[in-house]
């Protein structure tokens, strides 16, 4: 999802752009990782690749999230070191910060509290990831960064029943309720804890503008500002979707972390904010949600 958000943003700079897909190349390989590097001798390099997934994704696959994403990460860092690489844009989560943190939550939260259970595994691999960018920084220096974005949703996103984050997990159960005259559906959690989303192409926009403008080994958090409950986005994609139905809050399924919301204003008085309103942007990822529909009629989406 950021991956390809980050090519359409970069369509719009004056630069070439090298990609390489899973097809080509398995970035928790170091050599071949390596030798890609050397190969095609990127100036920048945004590190957006990663083993994601909802609460039950963490909760079941919990040595693949760390041993995938601490892999990953590995390669490509010290990769782009060997070849030479001039700026590199590390891309971790709001998962990092401790549970219980203040909100809203400052940069210098990270390592100050207990991570929050369900999805600690991933956490610990992208707070490696922070620390091996801080580390390069200073033994070699490199002018390596990180940035920790808030919830993403949009173009591109995981729409699996089970394994998606929560608007992603929304938007197919909303719509196959919706399509199948379901009077009801199932919503993991209270309903209680508060998020923070992000549109994709506003995280994008905020990797291209800290690349250009940012150069420190403190991390820079990406989000909105604003929060909300999990039952009022559930009824804001109810409601974009068009679905009439009611919902069931199921309580046996974990809450996560009771709120996360980023202090964004380092990177606000930097000079970067956010485009694209909440309602605006869901309605784009349904869009993007019914073109998957369309494009394989006879597969769920997955």
């Amino acid at each position: 999802m950021v991956g390809s958000a980050l090519l359409r943003r970069l369509r719009n700079e004056d630069c070439t752009i090298v990609t390489a897909s899973r097809k080509v190349l398995d970035l928790r390989d170091a050599k071949a990782t390596r030798d890609w590097l050397a190969l095609t001798r990127p100036d920048t390099v945004f590190c957006a690749a990663a083993h994601v997934g909802g609460i039950h994704a963490n909760n079941a696959r919990p040595a693949d999230f760390i041993r995938d994403n601490i892999e990953i990460q590995a390669s490509v860092i010290h990769g782009a070191y060997q070849a030479g690489v001039e700026k590199l844009v590390f891309l971790g989560s709001s998962c990092i910060y401790p549970r219980e943190a203040p909100q809203p939550i400052p940069e210098a939260a990270l390592l100050t509290g207990p991570l929050e259970p369900t999805n600690q595994w991933y956490a610990i691999a992208k707070i490696a990831g922070i620390l091996q960018c801080r580390a390069y920084r200073r033994q070699y220096g490199c002018d390596y960064i990180s940035a920790m974005p808030s919830n993403l949703y949009g173009p591109g996103d995981n729409y699996h029943p089970t394994d998606s984050h929560v608007v992603g997990a929304l938007i197919q159960r909303f719509h196959e309720a919706k399509t199948a005259g379901y009077p009801e559906v199932k919503v993991w959690g209270s309903g209680r804890p508060r998020r923070e989303f992000l549109h994709v192409d506003d995280c994008a926009d905020a990797l291209v503008f800290l690349a250009r403008h940012y150069s420190d080994e403190e991390h820079v958090n990406i989000g909105s500002g604003t929060d909300l409950t999990i039952a009022a986005l559930a009824d804001l994609v109810a409601r974009t979707v068009g679905y009439e139905g009611r919902f069931d809050f199921d309580r046996s399924q974990p809450d996560g972390t009771p709120r996360k919301l980023l202090d964004v204003r380092r990177l606000n008085e930097l000079g970067w904010r956010p485009r694209i309103a909440l309602a605006e942007g869901l309605a784009d990822a349904y869009a993007d949600y019914r073109d998957g529909i369309a494009a394989t009629p006879d597969a769920k989406i997955a």
